[in-house]
């Protein structure tokens, strides 16, 4: 059986395709001048880059970046008086002169008693300004739109979202506002059609209408929240809490209009916004172009610090800096093995205080406790701040080298009798004095497993103080310190 057709959408569209005498832009334009609230959208060519678009060595520069041709204007209008019936224009820019169009767009983008509803219309601002500039000359462009109303700001209000707090970074799609807010669902499928092509399809020219007329609804919606609240009124009549006073009657069927003409301009006060575009917002500007001077920049940076071997400034753990003349380190998670080799020949090095840090945790930990930053990460090293003297980058690959080569950067004496004497878990140090069997049996209860084979030998335990894990000289201990007095260089 064959799926059931969709429903038609709940309003008419006008698809204004003629210029001059065109009954549908003349009745356009006479919609336009009576609106009290206007809603807009934009559509163009998207831009597809295949995976051949890529500059080859031979081929000539590229010509200067350009910003879209917007081939359709969505316009949904509402006159005077609350509930009045919405006119819903789709505008082909590429059938209607433009100059037909330039004036009385711009009349109505800073006309001061209209407002102009949108989502995330700057671009569009952008991209319409361009292409009417294009056709009649630099001057013809747009440069503002006031007072006007974002759909994500609107959306945030009616959620109650705290209006102290900043607004998300993720913002919300359209098509899940009208879902949350109308329970309207808004097919996505035609977002990226051509819509430089004609003739347009029934369902592209439904789909561009939808845009605009639903930011209607959305702010019928905060309109009505609004004046539940009594949060919003003329500035005269607000009480000095914000609040609309005590009214001893409603408004009259007869007054409707004058009360909404009086909800409608406190919004327009209390809510709107403008939207201006600055010098650089009129200047395509190239990612890819963009991308080559970031990397070339990176690259610089890399040299420079590749380049510089040296240990620059102080030591954070000298005495007359406030230091207590012991070197420490934290090793990022890129090195944390090297962490654990400086435990065994006795060296403070700790590692990030979470699995994932973020830059600013490693050098907020160095910074409170006074280490010295060991990472293999160049990009650490742009922290110029802390690079003379508490970021240093490890060279080497191997974990041996890698201890060689701060024992050599750090001029750090390391002496026998400090091997093993930190816990290469925790980085915690040891008890004073050994456990015995007995002792260090009681002490694993619940924690730690000691082999029987132990059991019948004449062991020394040791415990951490911190983490309270327990360790013997055995046949590991020996030869790990083996291994670690020839890597120091240290004589038997």
């Amino acid at each position: 059986m064959d799926a059931a057709a969709p429903a038609p959408p709940p309003f008419a569209v006008r698809l204004v395709s003629g210029g001059g005498s065109s009954p549908e832009l003349a009745l356009l334009l006479r919609s336009l001048a009576a609106a009290r609230v206007v809603a807009l959208d934009a559509e163009w060519k998207p831009r597809r880059r295949g995976p051949g678009d890529g500059p080859s060595p031979s081929a000539p520069p590229p010509p200067p970046p350009q910003f879209p041709t917007v081939t359709l204007l969505q316009v949904a209008c509402r006159g005077d008086g609350e509930g009045a019936a919405a006119e819903v224009f789709v505008v082909d820019l590429l059938a209607v002169p433009l100059a037909d169009l330039r004036e009385p767009l711009r009349e109505l983008f800073e006309r001061p008693e209209v407002l102009k509803l949108g989502f995330r219309f700057k671009q569009d601002l952008v991209y319409l300004s361009a292409t009417f500039a294009a056709a009649l000359g630099c001057g013809a462009g747009f440069e503002r739109v006031e007072p006007f109303l974002d759909v994500t700001n609107v959306y945030y209000y009616l959620k109650e979202h705290d209006i102290q707090k900043r607004l998300p970074r993720e913002t919300k799609s359209l098509a899940t506002i009208c879902e949350e807010l109308l329970s309207v669902s808004l097919s996505k499928e035609l977002q990226c059609s051509d819509w430089s092509c004609r003739p347009l399809s029934e369902g592209q020219i439904q789909y561009a209408a939808s845009d605009a007329y639903y930011l209607l609804d959305i702010f019928d919606l905060f309109h009505q929240k609004i004046r539940t609240e009594g949060k919003c009124l003329p500035t005269d009549e607000l009480t000095s809490d914000g609040h609309c006073p005590p009214r001893d009657t409603e408004c009259s069927s007869s007054g409707d209009d004058i009360c909404f003409d009086g909800y409608f301009t406190s919004i327009v006060a209390k809510h709107g916004e403008n939207i201006l575009l600055t010098e650089s917002d009129t200047k395509p500007r190239s990612s890819r172009r963009k991308e080559k001077q970031k990397l070339a920049i990176n690259a610089k940076c890399k040299e420079k610090f590749e380049g510089s071997t040296e240990w620059q400034g102080p030591p954070p753990w000298d005495p007359s800096a406030g230091g207590d003349g012991c070197p420490k380190f934290l090793c990022d998670v890129m090195i944390e093995g090297l962490a654990k080799h400086l435990r065994c020949v006795g060296i403070d090095a700790a590692t990030p205080s979470s699995r994932k840090p973020e830059p600013r945790e490693l050098l907020n930990q160095t910074y409170k406790e006074r280490r010295v930053l060991l990472t293999r990460d160049v990009k650490l090293l742009k922290y110029q701040y802390l690079a003379s003297n508490q970021v240093y980058r490890v060279k080497s690959l191997l974990k041996h080298d890698q201890l060689a080569e701060v024992i050599d950067t750090f001029q750090l004496k390391i002496s026998e009798d400090k091997l093993m004497s930190r816990c290469t878990k925790c980085n915690g140090r040891f008890i004073q004095k050994p456990l015995t069997l007995d002792e260090a049996i009681e002490a694993s209860k619940g924690f730690q497993i000691i082999p029987s084979c132990l059991f019948n030998r004449n062991l020394e335990f040791w415990k951490c103080t911190d983490c309270n894990q327990l360790y013997w000289e055995g046949t590991q201990y020996h030869n790990a310190v083996q291994k670690f007095l020839s890597v120091c260089n240290i004589s038997d």
